[in-house]
């Protein structure tokens, strides 16, 4: 997934390295390429010091496609004024998902009558973590149980309502038979909120990891979880189903949880449930998220990230907001990828195992799978 603002690739080598991403055969020497158009006299001075400071075909194939210049040359608004909306930034500008492993998950889903995250959410990296990447991987977050939510969090796009269709029976079942045909070794389950069930859906969730882990025992699976009202013998029943990540996420810093989250959502709450994971199977790896631009400070990040790490939260991601409608929490601020920048440095020296932090990171971002795969390894091996 491309993150450079249009019109500010370098041409014959931006299309060869795109050939060579989407896995084509033609073959086509980038740097003479560019070295023609370089050298084209009706090129203006403008043009010709574009490309000169574009990436080159390298840069394509390492994935750095970090355009700083056009981040620092941007004169728009980062911080919104009363009464306006924010333009998108350019680092923020993605492309239209496609591809082949794109269209081969939305395909089975739709067959087999699942819903993702991804789509319910509208996340961004949607293309990028379903079209697979530099390990050929892709990447979906199944959200089980339904496509409503009894919770109305201001941040939120997926549909509410106070009684939800009733569980789908087969769903554990037909969600390992899912990821059982795209042969993925790293798998995500989330849910709606479905405070209308007793147990909080705790159930359904154990029931689709022992599924996965029936026919593929050494498939990883994370579980990005609700609170379950609070209810830790929830926790407990999906933190001991054999899963290997237990993520909750807590949103935003402790200020903001009222604005931002629904009421029956608290910060103090979502910390005693990624605690309590820990304290049930001390080897589970145990995950949050934050978004960054809703109107906290330095300060209250930071003192969130202090709070986190001190209730043995292993891994942190932390991503830019982005209003999904305009019935949504409008964005007060665009974080600059150099301040991302700074609180994965932050993260990393408070302690945590990990800490992927970046303008289009979300919780179940496919860049911490890879890591993520690895840290649950060597914990099984007591290596860490």
């Amino acid at each position: 997934m491309s993150l450079l603002p249009r019109g500010r690739r370098c041409g014959a080598a931006a299309t060869a390295a795109r050939r060579l991403l989407l896995g084509t055969r033609a073959r086509v020497p980038g740097s003479h390429m560019c070295n023609q158009y370089t050298t084209s006299g009706s090129l203006t001075e403008e043009k010709k010091e574009l490309l000169q400071s574009g990436p080159d075909l390298q840069d394509f194939v390492s994935g750095d496609l970090s355009d700083k210049s056009a981040w620092a040359e941007y004169k728009g608004n980062l911080k919104r004024q009363k009464g306006e909306r924010l333009r998108l930034p350019p680092w923020l500008k993605t492309e239209i998902p496609m591809g082949k492993n794109y269209n081969k998950l939305k395909n089975t889903l739709r067959s087999l009558n699942l819903h993702t995250v991804c789509e319910e959410a509208r996340c961004p990296n949607i293309g990028e973590c379903w079209g697979g990447g530099e390990y050929a991987t892709a990447t979906a977050t199944i959200m089980l149980m339904g496509d409503t939510c009894t919770r109305g969090c201001r941040f939120c796009s997926v549909k509410t309502a106070k009684n939800p269709p009733p569980l789908d029976p087969e769903e554990p079942y037909n969600t390992a038979k899912a990821i059982a045909e795209w042969g993925l070794d790293y798998v995500v389950l989330t849910s709606v909120d479905r405070d209308d069930m007793p147990d909080g859906g705790a159930e359904h969730f154990a029931k689709t990891v022992s599924h996965l882990k029936e026919r593929n025992s050494k498939i990883l699976v994370e579980c990005l979880t609700p609170d379950f009202r609070g209810d830790l013998q929830a926790v407990e029943k999906v933190v001991l189903s054999g899963l290997d990540v237990y993520a909750h996420n807590v949103e935003t810093v402790p200020a903001l949880q009222r604005k931002v989250r629904d009421p029956r959502a608290n910060f103090e709450q979502s910390v005693r449930v990624l605690k309590h994971a820990k304290e049930v199977q001390p080897r589970v790896i145990t995950k949050t998220s934050i978004m960054l631009g809703l109107g906290e400070t330095d300060e209250q990040v930071y003192s969130t990230m202090k709070l986190l790490r001190e209730a043995d939260v292993d891994c942190l991601t932390l991503g830019q907001y982005m209003q999904p409608t305009k019935r949504h929490l409008k964005v007060e601020e665009y974080i600059t990828p150099e301040k991302f920048k700074y609180w994965e440095k932050t993260g990393n020296d408070l302690g945590f195992h990990y800490t992927a932090s970046g303008p289009l990171v979300r919780s179940s971002y496919k860049a911490g799978e890879f890591f993520l795969k690895n840290l649950v390894e060597k914990r099984k091996t007591k290596a860490i």
